[in-house]
């Protein structure tokens, strides 16, 4: 695609993820588009027809498009009795890691003290490139003594907005900026006992602005064929819930993507 067809396809996306065209919706007519994009007809649809097979859009009706709805079926149960916490106390604390008790009642159950491990907000990102390349870190890791390919993230500074860590994560650790990130998923990696939520990034192009700059986090750089995925996966090669979480949810849209163009 040529600048304007780029511009056009980082704004439609960047709409889709802020929420202003709203799942479910139409987004506004071709003729629409064309002026408040300044691109032309032919170029707009085939920025919107990339659009439909990545499954950030879908085909309405003649010439219509719209942002796909969020439906689900699955019904909560109603509301249930939850843990009562009667207080917790810290056992070990430190910068990066702190370990409490938590005086904890379940229903039914006498109250115990349970472990919590608290550790930091963290924001990881899975861009692909125009090859349907996804950029990722060979590293190695001490406490599984293991090397492997992982996504770019790392922590959230207090006050800090997820997104802006991710965009500089990212940049500072491969020595590539993101054209544009969209929030995914927020969920928390061992919920039983850790608290650490995870934010997970998906993004779509990326511009080299140098060599990396965080010399500790940095590892081998390279651009992975999505297809690779699963091999590398079945090897072991992937390391951290972040990078399955985001590299399967890539994977996912693309099987539902090429679904969606077979019917």
């Amino acid at each position: 695609m040529g600048p304007k067809s780029a511009l056009a396809y980082r704004t439609i996306r960047e709409r889709v993820a802020s929420g202003e065209y709203k799942a479910g919706e139409k987004i506004p007519s071709e003729r629409k588009l064309e002026t408040d994009l300044g691109i032309g007809r032919t170029q707009l649809r085939v920025v919107l027809a990339r659009l439909v097979d990545e499954n950030v859009l879908e085909r309405h009706a003649r010439s219509s498009y719209r942002v796909p709805g969020q439906e689900v079926s699955t019904k909560n149960p109603g509301p249930l009795e939850p843990w009562q916490i009667h207080g917790e106390r810290t056992v070990y604390d430190n910068p990066w890691v702190k370990l409490n008790l938590v005086d904890v009642e379940p229903p039914g159950v006498e109250r115990f003290e349970h472990h919590v491990v608290r550790l930091h907000h963290v924001a990881i990102s899975a861009v692909l490139d125009d090859q349907d390349r996804v950029l990722m870190l060979w590293r190695y890791r001490f406490v599984a003594d293991k090397w492997g390919w992982e996504l770019p993230g790392g922590i959230v500074d207090e006050g800090e907005d997820p997104h802006t860590t991710a965009m500089r994560e990212f940049e500072e650790e491969t020595g590539w900026r993101p054209d544009y990130l969209e929030h995914l998923v927020t969920y928390q990696p061992m919920v039983g006992m850790v608290d650490s939520p995870h934010e997970i990034y998906i993004g779509r192009g990326a511009q080299h602005v140098g060599d990396p700059t965080d010399v500790e986090e940095s590892g081998h750089v390279e651009w992975v064929p999505l297809s690779d995925i699963p091999g590398l996966m079945a090897r072991g090669d992937l390391l951290g819930s972040g990078t399955l979480v985001g590299l399967l949810h890539l994977l996912a849209s693309r099987r539902q993507a090429a679904a969606t163009t077979d019917q």
